[in-house]
């Protein structure tokens, strides 16, 4: 077998030739081997004489693999001047492949020499050996599968010996077969053979790596034969002898010439050539008989057939099948059972029009066996005359009949003959008829027919359906017939399109009449609305519009309106809408805009869809000049009156008296800041007020602001006094008392007053009286400033007399007396005793 680089070898070669003369004999290549494992290494060596004139002491020897420079060689130099440079090779990958040594010969590389090198596998061991005795070469073949490929060229031999018993003795030695390349068979001739002897047989596969041999096999090469297939052809029967039989094919074979004296057994397989039916198998076939009836077959239908033999009762393998025949059974009469229906109409007293329909139920598989069918009467009195009505290939058929007759014969026919004949009776109309006919729609291609039986029950239904536009004499109608009378319904599923209305009739059969038909009309799907009633405009406002439409009529294959939707939008495409139900034929739009564009349209539902009017385009009124004066009126008496609140509020609120002094309030200034510097435990006990060495005092008393009323006043001892409260605190100011404060200000007229002083005169001490404030809400001045002047306010003017009325405190007052350490005006003054206050 040639190798895969014999083209590579020769390209190698032409290399070579084409070197230059003077480097063609420099260096040859040394390799371990040329053949190697599949991933196995090799070392190779290049050796380059003396005599190369262009090698020179600095040259450097490299080496490729196929294309690729590969790294690694190592350069020796000997005594000799011979130069040696040797590589190992890790892994050969590639089946194939050329190992070069060059030389860096200026700037290109010189191939001095090139070997090829080969990896593969060792040949796996052959394996599924089997032989067969080929009586038509006269020649013993056996045959095998070779293992996976080993990238190598392996050789492969077919070895044999005679024997003796179980092949356990070698007597002779048979010539090996070679098989052809490529071919995993070879035949051993009948001149090397010895029949009814055994022998052992086994294949040796070989290459460069290694042998292997497959399993022995000890056979007979009689016990291995394989015969012809034999030649198969069909009889035709003979009507005088046999008459043939319905579903029967008469078969007949001849064996192949040469096995005719080997005892065989033969198999025959057939199936229809319509369909997708498997292979049946008939056998064992005697091969002596050469002759078979086939029986068991449809009638009137084309089969294929194949036959096969084996040597029997002797060891033997089968033949081949052979070539197809095509057979096709004879006919047979029909065997079918015929239902019935027909529908009577009166032309006149003595004739009545018949249209007769029929179905064929099958009572066995059949194909194609009916050729027509034959209507027939037989009149009364012509014993043994049949008059035809009709002869056709359709399933009904119309002819014209006396009054008189009720009864014609239908049959079914083909070559092979006639049906059973089946009578058809025309029964009257004189029983129950059927209660509550109804139909339900299951889906677009079926509909369901329900009834409640009558009493007594009947023996059958006739259901016929067509389309509601075809006439009562159309024979275009479908039509079943249910046997089982206790039945109540059916499902309709022959013919049945959607939106398609269609009239359906039901008609109880009873033993010997039949009861009146019922008729009803259905849908097996409507359809949504075909189109949506259009609007139009009654009567239009500036701020409403009345709409009005005219509902549809009715129309067949269309579902009934559910309910109306009203859209309509503005110029600034704002949409609104509204839902009315089915019964509606106007509505009023309100909430619009004065001299505005509105679109409308109306959307018509139903349970199978909806369907959108055209648009509608209004334009509402626009307001009038009186309109426009009275809102303007009416804007500018609601202007005029929020001012008139806004002034009232202003001038009625309180105000202070233009005449009083502006003291700043001290509980929003930064008298806020100062804390007391004597605890709250410490009372001082001052004498009364009353006392007449007491020079005269003001007594001033700070509130909290929670603090809204003075507690009463307590009696003091018997001397006839009255007690001050015993609580009294000193104020000291942190920071600067001057500064101005920046808490904001109590707002007038509320109740928050901070009571703080009352002016008060003394009943011996004649003169102008001093003052404490109690219940202003002016706010006290920024600094330390004396008390006002008698002229400054009317209320410290004294009477025309001159004599200051006597202020006397009464328990209904809102002041309270204190010290006068209690004034926030002289908390920044440093008291020492009684007497620093005498002068005030």
């Amino acid at each position: 077998m040639a190798g895969p680089g014999t083209w590579s070898l020769t390209r190698a070669a032409l290399i070579i030739l084409l070197l230059p003369r003077s480097l063609e004999e420099c260096g040859r290549i040394s390799s371990s081997t040329s053949i190697v494992r599949l991933g196995d290494a090799i070392t190779a060596s290049c050796i380059i004489n003396q005599n190369c004139s262009h090698l020179g002491p600095e040259s450097q020897i490299l080496w490729k693999l196929g294309a690729e420079l590969q790294p690694g060689g190592r350069q020796q130099h000997l005594l000799d001047g011979t130069q040696i440079s040797t590589i190992t090779l890790p892994h050969i990958n590639s089946p194939w492949t050329l190992l070069s040594c060059c030389l860096l010969w200026g700037d290109s590389l010189q191939i001095l020499d090139q070997v090829e090198l080969q990896a593969g596998y060792p040949p796996s061991t052959p394996h599924n050996l089997s032989c067969l005795m080929n009586l038509t070469t006269n020649s013993l073949t056996c045959q095998w599968e070779p293992g996976p490929d080993t990238h190598l060229s392996t050789n492969f031999t077919l070895k044999s010996f005679k024997s003796r018993g179980k092949c356990q003795i070698h007597e002779e030695a048979i010539p090996d077969c070679i098989p052809k390349d490529g071919q995993s068979r070879c035949s051993i001739p009948r001149k090397h053979l010895q029949l009814y002897q055994t022998m052992g047989i086994w294949v040796q596969a070989e290459n460069a790596l290694g042998t292997s041999v497959s399993s022995q096999l000890c056979l007979d090469p009689m016990d291995v034969v394989k015969l012809e297939p034999p030649t198969l052809w069909g009889l035709d029967p003979i009507p005088e002898v046999a008459p043939p039989q319905p579903g029967c094919l008469l078969l007949r074979w001849e064996s192949w010439k040469l096995s005719a004296y080997i005892e065989q057994k033969c198999e025959l397989r057939y199936q229809p050539q319509l369909g997708e039916d498997s292979w049946a198998l008939v056998g064992p076939l005697p091969s002596r008989t050469l002759q078979y009836e086939l029986c068991g077959l449809l009638p009137s239908t084309a089969y294929t057939l194949q036959m096969r033999c084996i040597r029997w009762p002797l060891p033997g393998h089968w033949s081949d099948w052979s070539p197809s025949l095509e057979l096709s059974t004879p006919q047979q009469a029909p065997i079918v059972k015929l239902d019935t229906w027909w529908r009577q109409r009166q032309l006149d007293p003595r004739t009545v029009d018949v249209q007769l329909f029929w179905k064929p139920m099958p009572l066995e598989e059949e194909r194609d066996q009916i050729q027509g069918y034959l209507v027939s009467w037989r009149p009364s009195g012509q014993a043994g005359a049949v008059l035809p009505l009709c002869n056709t290939t359709e399933l009904n058929c119309t002819f014209h009949l006396p009054s008189v007759v009720r009864e014609v014969v239908l049959v079914a026919y083909n070559t092979a003959g006639t049906s059973h004949p089946t009578p058809v009776v025309f029964l009257e109309s004189r029983g129950p008829p059927l209660g509550r006919l109804h139909t339900i729609a299951l889906d677009p291609q079926s509909l369901w027919v329900g009834w409640e039986p009558p009493r007594p029950q009947p023996r059958g239904y006739v259901i016929e359906w067509s389309p509601g536009t075809t006439g009562p004499s159309s024979s275009h109608k479908s039509w079943k017939m249910e046997h089982n009378g206790s039945i109540a319904g059916t499902l309709l599923q022959e013919n049945i399109r959607p939106f398609q209305l269609y009239e359906i009739t039901v008609t109880p059969l009873y033993q010997d009449t039949m009861g009146p038909s019922q008729v009803i009309y259905a849908y097996s799907q409507e359809m949504a609305p075909s189109h949506a009633p259009e609007l139009h405009l009654k009567h239009i406002g500036k701020t409403w519009a009345q709409l009005e439409w005219v509902p549809q009529a009715p129309e067949l294959g269309k579902s009934p309106l559910t309910h109306y939707t009203i859209f309509w939008t503005n110029a600034q495409g704002q949409s609104f809408s509204t839902v009315l139900n089915a019964s509606s034929h106007g509505f009023v739009l309100h909430g619009l805009e004065p001299a505005s564009l509105y679109h409308v349209h109306l959307m018509a539902a139903s349970q199978a869809g909806a369907t959108n009017s055209t648009s509608l385009t209004l334009m509402t009124l626009a307001l009038e000049v009186s309109e426009l004066q009275i809102l303007l009126g009416l804007f500018g008496l609601l202007i005029l009156f929020t001012c008139l609140c806004g002034a009232a509020r202003f001038c009625c609120r309180p105000r202070k008296n233009p005449l009083w002094p502006n003291v700043p309030d001290p509980a929003h200034s930064s008298l806020g800041s100062w804390v007391p510097t004597i605890m709250a435990e410490e009372v001082f006990q001052l004498p009364s007020l009353w006392d007449p060495s007491m020079p005269p005092i003001t007594k001033i008393t700070v509130l909290e602001e929670e603090e809204k009323k003075p507690g009463p006043w307590e009696s003091s001892d018997s001397s006839g006094t009255r007690g001050l409260p015993t609580l009294v605190q000193a104020y000291v100011l942190q920071g600067d008392p001057r500064a101005p404060s920046i808490q904001p200000q109590s707002q007038p007229g509320t109740s928050d007053q901070v009571l703080y002083g009352r002016v008060l005169g003394s009943p011996t001490h004649p003169g102008p009286g001093h003052y404490i404030r109690c219940d202003s809400t002016q706010p006290l001045l920024g600094g330390l400033t004396p008390s006002p002047k008698s002229y400054e306010n009317l209320w410290f003017q004294t009477s025309p007399v001159r004599t200051p009325e006597p202020l006397v405190p009464n328990q209904e007052d809102e002041c309270v007396f204190g010290p006068l350490l209690d004034f926030p005006l002289l908390q920044g003054l440093q008291v020492h005793g009684m007497d620093g206050l005498g002068g005030f």
